[in-house]
């Protein structure tokens, strides 16, 4: 019932969209709604559990159909599907994929990447799978179509994995997680590679206890591994809580040698996987191949997301001291890594969550991070119970033991967990290295055509800052500085004049919170003052 009645989630504006000219589509969202009431019925009615497994069925028949209506409506991407679409096209010409800029790409809709050096990254910053998968169906049309349909149907196909793997009364879970609540099947309309990435996990999590036992799921299961750590960059974190997982179960039933030719035998097969795939970019391009899948790790993106950096980012100024928020990312990340060997039989089922934590503290802690991953939270909550890990393996050292080490487990946790606590206090209370005030402010009607802004360098480290105005969340298009050092010495003034990106900057109703914002790479700072030059608009 509730998969069922996840699938209204999102439905109306397909077939509003599709009634005005695209009937057929109108008209099988229209036999949808009929379907989705229907079954509403009979799994009020049925008694017997194989009719209810049929329900089941016809809800995941349903929801596919609601998602390809939606991806007919709708396959116009992302910047994520536009840099794919446009790799595949390198790819497929023979041309060089990594490292190089395609900005003519981006604007008309399309989302940009700033960066804390002022600019934008233009560049395709993914591992190959996607555009590889994307290449042979560039013939489909125009855009971006084709890397939608390669997200979309790596959706689908993923949702029926899960659906089949699942024990039958819970496969209706899989039809209301990935496809029911629209969000997944609107990333994939997005043509995020991480979406693929997902799919290909979802038979790596499923019946996780068993892994390493030995036999073609441990193939099968690596081999999707690697293929997924080929897709995107977010297997990566989760792949060393997977094997630890791996090596404690079969360290508990076999022994660590086993364990350890287990984990060695996955990991080898994972490996090979990942460099097949990226074999041809690894020779045709090493260099450029090897900084492009590390992009999203080096590219020092401007900071943004609902973690722990909105601190810097709305409730503060600034802080001159935003890198310690990555450190304390990964520091997190090595704690909980930490914490899931020393106590696994409690921490196990949770191994596909723990890895998106420390994204929470992180300097880009988009919420996506988290959500494009929640079909594995569900896999693991079926699939891989607590008490599948009773009698893993856990590192017990003399003191850790018994209950005169509950003491010493309980400052474990504290010891570990600590220096993330150390490295966000540490980012969180900086203060704004620029004092900043504005001067003059060009008007033209409700818009605003240039700013003359005094810039003090509170510090003694001098800064190449880059400014913006934002009336929203985020950061908005860096204005161009058309007066004013490129380097402002520490404790020096300068005047800058500033111009928007289009040339004037409209300005928001009266009560809208108006920001200016100056950023720095090296070291990485914000600093930010409020801008009233709000007007009543009609």
């Amino acid at each position: 019932m509730l998969a069922d009645i996840g699938l209204f989630i999102g439905t109306r504006p397909v077939w509003t969209q599709a009634a005005s000219h695209r009937l057929v589509v109108a008209t099988v969202v229209s036999l949808c709604y009929a379907s989705i009431l229907g079954t509403g019925v009979l799994a009020l009615v049925v008694r017997r559990g194989r009719s209810l497994a049929r329900l089941d069925l016809c809800v995941l028949v349903t929801a596919v159909t609601l998602v390809v209506c939606g991806l007919a409506m709708n396959h116009h991407g992302s910047d994520e599907s536009v840099l794919t679409t446009r790799a595949a096209h390198e790819f497929l010409a023979g041309h060089q994929v990594y490292g190089r800029p395609w900005p003519l790409l981006f604007g008309h809709g399309v989302a940009l990447t700033p960066t804390m050096n002022g600019g934008y990254d233009y560049t395709y910053g993914y591992p190959p799978l996607a555009p590889m998968l994307t290449a042979p169906l560039l013939w489909i049309g125009h855009g971006s179509a084709a890397a939608t349909m390669v997200a979309t149907g790596a959706l689908i196909a993923g949702t029926v994995v899960m659906w089949r793997m699942l024990p039958v009364p819970w496969r209706s879970a899989a039809t209301l997680v990935c496809l029911g609540f629209g969000l997944l099947p609107t990333y994939a309309r997005l043509g995020y590679p991480a979406i693929l990435a997902c799919a290909l996990l979802v038979p790596v999590v499923m019946g996780r206890p068993r892994t390493g036992g030995g036999g073609r799921g441990d193939v099968v299961r690596a081999v999707c591994l690697g293929a997924a750590c080929a897709a995107q960059q977010l297997p990566w974190f989760l792949a060393p809580f997977l094997l630890a997982g791996v090596y404690a179960l079969r360290r508990g039933e076999s022994g660590g040698r086993a364990a350890a030719v287990a984990v060695g035998r996955i990991l080898a097969v994972a490996a090979t996987t990942w460099l097949l795939i990226n074999a041809y970019f690894v020779v045709s391009e090493p260099r450029a191949w090897l900084s492009g899948i590390a992009l999203p790790l080096t590219q020092d993106a401007d900071i943004h997301g609902q973690g722990l950096v909105g601190i810097s980012l709305y409730l503060t100024d600034g802080s001159d001291r935003l890198a310690w928020y990555a450190h304390a990312s990964l520091l997190l990340l090595a704690g909980l890594l930490a914490l899931f060997v020393l106590f696994v039989r409690r921490l196990g089922p949770a191994a596909t969550v723990l890895p998106w934590c420390a994204f929470y503290v992180a300097t880009r802690s988009q919420d996506g991070y988290y959500l494009m991953m929640t079909p594995l939270w569900v896999a693991a909550a079926i699939t891989a119970p607590w008490q599948s890990f009773t009698t893993a393996w856990q590192p017990r050292p003399a003191f850790l033991r018994g209950p005169r080490g509950r003491g010493a487990r309980v400052a474990a946790v504290a010891l570990l967990l600590a220096p993330t606590a150390v490295a966000v206090s540490v980012a969180a209370t900086g203060s704004p290295p620029l004092r900043m005030r504005v001067v003059d402010a060009r008007r033209a009607a409700h818009a605003v055509t240039g700013l003359t802004v005094g810039v003090t360098n509170l510090g003694a480290t001098a800064l190449s800052p880059h400014f913006t105005l934002t009336t929203g969340q985020g950061m908005s298009r860096y204005w161009s500085v058309a007066s004013g050092p490129a380097t402002l010495a520490g404790h020096a003034f300068a005047r800058f004049e500033l111009r928007p990106p289009d040339g004037r900057f409209l300005l928001p109703r009266s009560g809208v919170r108006m920001r200016l914002r100056a950023v720095s790479a090296s070291p990485m700072t914000l600093s930010s003052t409020d801008v009233h030059l709000a007007v009543a608009r009609p």
